[in-house]
C-alpha cells in the first residue's frame, strides 16, 4: 500500500491500523459473526436435537405437559421479536442512510421490544414457579403417571428458552451500546460495521425463538 493509500486509510472513519481500508474491514468483521453465529447454530441445534429424541421417546407424557404452556404469551413474545427484527432493519437502513435520529429512534425501539419479550417470559417463569412445574426437588405433576417425564420437558423448555433469554439479554446489552455510540456520533455513512454485525445476531436470537415457540408451545398442545 502506497504512502497516499496509507494516508486515506488513517483517515477512514472507524478503520483499524490492521485492514487496508473499510471495505476489507466490513467484509472480515462479517466472516467472524457468521463464524460465531454457525458455532451458536451448533449449539443450539444440540439442544434442538436432545428435545427431539426424548419427545419421541415419551410422546403422550410431553403431550401431557403442552397444556401448561403458556401459548397466548407464546405468540405474543413472537409478534414483538418479528416486529424488532423490523425495527432493527430500520435502524442498520438509517445508519446507511446518516440519519442519526432515526437510527437512535430504531434502535430505542427495538431496545424496548427486546425488553418487552424478557418481561412477558419472566411472567411465564413466575407461571412455573407458582404452578411447581420447576424441574427439581419441590416438583409436582397432576398426572403421576408422567411425574418423571414430564421433568424432563420442563428441564428442556427451561434450558432452551432460558437459553434464548440470555442471549436477549446480551442483545440487549449491545443495543445499549450502539444507542450510546450513535448518540456520540460514532457512526457515519462511510462506516456502520456494529450496528450492522449486532443486527445479525438479533435476528439469529429472533429466528431460533421461531423455532422454539412452535415446538414447545404448539406441537401437542391440548386445551
Amino acid at each position: 500500500m502506497g504512502d497516499s493509500e496509507a494516508t486515506l486509510a488513517v483517515h477512514e472513519p472507524g478503520l483499524k491500523h490492521h485492514f487496508d481500508d473499510s471495505a476489507q474491514q466490513f467484509q472480515s468483521s462479517t466472516l467472524g459473526m457468521w463464524v460465531f453465529l454457525v458455532t451458536e447454530l451448533m449449539f443450539f441445534g444440540g439442544m434442538f436435537g436432545g428435545y427431539t429424541v426424548y419427545r419421541n421417546m415419551y410422546p403422550d407424557a410431553f403431550a401431557s405437559t403442552s397444556h401448561f404452556m403458556n401459548v397466548p404469551i407464546g405468540a405474543i413474545n413472537t409478534g414483538v421479536l418479528i416486529f424488532s427484527s423490523f425495527t432493527m432493519v430500520m435502524a442498520v437502513r438509517s445508519a446507511q442512510l446518516g440519519q442519526k435520529k432515526v437510527l437512535i429512534a430504531f434502535l430505542i425501539f427495538t431496545l424496548l421490544l427486546g425488553c418487552l419479550f424478557l418481561t412477558l417470559k419472566y411472567v411465564e417463569y413466575h407461571e412455573k414457579w407458582v404452578d411447581h412445574h420447576i424441574p427439581g426437588p419441590g416438583f409436582q405433576y397432576a398426572d403421576t403417571r408422567y411425574f418423571h417425564q414430564a421433568q424432563i420437558l420442563f428441564f428442556l423448555y427451561f434450558a432452551m428458552t432460558g437459553m434464548h433469554a440470555i442471549h436477549m439479554i446480551v442483545g440487549v446489552g449491545m443495543l445499549i451500546v450502539l444507542i450510546s455510540m450513535a448518540a456520540r456520533n460514532r457512526f457515519t455513512q462511510a462506516w456502520y460495521t456494529p450496528v450492522e454485525m449486532i443486527g445479525l445476531y438479533w435476528h439469529f436470537v429472533d429466528i431460533v425463538w421461531i423455532f422454539l415457540f412452535p415446538l414447545l408451545y404448539l406441537i401437542g398442545h391440548t386445551k
